[in-house]
């Protein structure tokens, strides 16, 4: 009976380990169009925002 114990703790040990999925960032790997700016040297930021792209 005590083996059976101890099989279903380290089972579910395992199962709730298994269960985690990393979260990241909801933007994850995109850079604010002023902290692009910053890393590009110029004066504006206008050219990295989005709604300031024009469409080909």
């Amino acid at each position: 009976m005590r083996r059976i114990h101890i099989v279903l703790i380290v089972a579910g040990m395992m199962l709730a380990s298994s269960c985690y999925t990393p979260r990241t960032a909801g933007n994850s790997g995109k850079v604010p169009p002023g902290q692009m700016k910053k890393a590009a040297g110029t004066k504006s930021a206008k050219p990295f925002a989005p709604g300031q792209q024009k469409k080909n």
